[in-house]
């Protein structure tokens, strides 16, 4: 009986270990959290924080799911209010013109699930055309200053959120 308990104990132990370690993992590269928000819009909006690097999915209540994300660079951010134009899984990437000038040896078209696609997993356009809220390849950019405007979310995130909005959700951002 003894031996049975130890062996017992030791899977229990290992199986805790384990756990705590994934809990670990995943905090380090969060999706999202649940956090206070009283921001004054209506539930089901998304507001970005550039100066935080936040993006938050207002659940109402006074309360928010906040994502990290990365964000324009300097001379590349903006402010003001928009929706979703679109949703899109593993879409291809056509680098628009600004960006193909700097980078002329870019591909026109990047097919999407390449690892050299910038929109990762997902991606939902804004009206206007412009930008984008989307997945990255490039999951240490997310915290930074480091695109074009558009909004970068781990894929895993980009995933979460994707699935809890739908066209025409309006999006806000403020620096």
């Amino acid at each position: 009986m003894c031996a049975a308990y130890r062996c017992v104990a030791a899977s229990l132990a290992a199986a805790l270990l384990l756990f705590l370690c994934a809990l670990t993992t995943h905090s380090s590269a969060s999706a999202r959290e649940v956090v206070p928000f009283n921001g004054g819009v209506a539930a089901g909006t998304i507001v970005v924080r550039t100066n935080e690097r936040r993006l938050y999915l207002v659940l109402g209540q006074g309360r928010a799911l906040r994502y990290p994300v990365g964000v324009g660079r300097v001379g590349r951010q903006w402010a003001g209010t928009s929706f979703i134009e679109g949703k899109y899984v593993r879409p291809d990437w056509a680098p628009p013109p600004d960006i193909k000038r700097e980078r002329p040896n870019l591909p026109n078209v990047i097919a999407g699930g390449s690892p050299a696609n910038p929109m990762g997993v997902a991606a939902m356009t804004l009206s206007g055309g412009d930008y984008a809220i989307h997945g990255t390849n490039a999951p240490d950019s997310i915290g930074g200053f480091v695109s074009y405007g558009c909004i970068r979310m781990y894929n895993h995130a980009i995933s979460h959120l994707y699935d809890r909005v739908s066209v025409r959700t309006p999006v806000i951002v403020m620096r």
